[in-house]
């Protein structure tokens, strides 16, 4: 008796076991974009050219992240894009982005910017 109501509870208990893996990898990735955009804002609010920002942030982000810097007048912002497979071999992809903004020190090089 015992053993068929174990039978039938194992998959179950192994999905929920697979989602909750899945969940701590996206959480960890969101927070490696959160981190990464963080950084390169910094660097990018200094005025470090555009290629030191995206890859400085691109150290920091996870694998195969897409990194975006925009300026707009003394605002510099950073986008950082991932997109996750966190199950490995099932086709299920997560995005996660995370955009950090900060303002240019008074004096950084405009000629740095995007």
């Amino acid at each position: 008796m015992v053993t068929a109501e174990t039978a039938v509870v194992l998959p179950v208990l192994l999905l929920v076991l697979a989602a909750a893996v899945a969940a701590v990898v996206v959480v960890g990735a969101q927070l490696r974009c959160v981190d990464a955009a963080r950084e390169g804002a910094r660097a990018a609010a200094r005025g470090e050219p555009v290629a030191v920002v995206v890859d400085l942030a691109g150290r920091a982000a996870p694998v195969g992240a897409r990194v975006e810097v925009s300026t707009t007048g003394t605002t510099v912002q950073v986008t950082v894009t991932a997109a996750l497979q966190p199950l490995g071999p099932v086709p299920f992809r997560v995005p996660v982005t995370a955009t950090a903004t900060g303002v240019r020190e008074p004096g950084a090089d405009p000629a740095a910017a995007p």
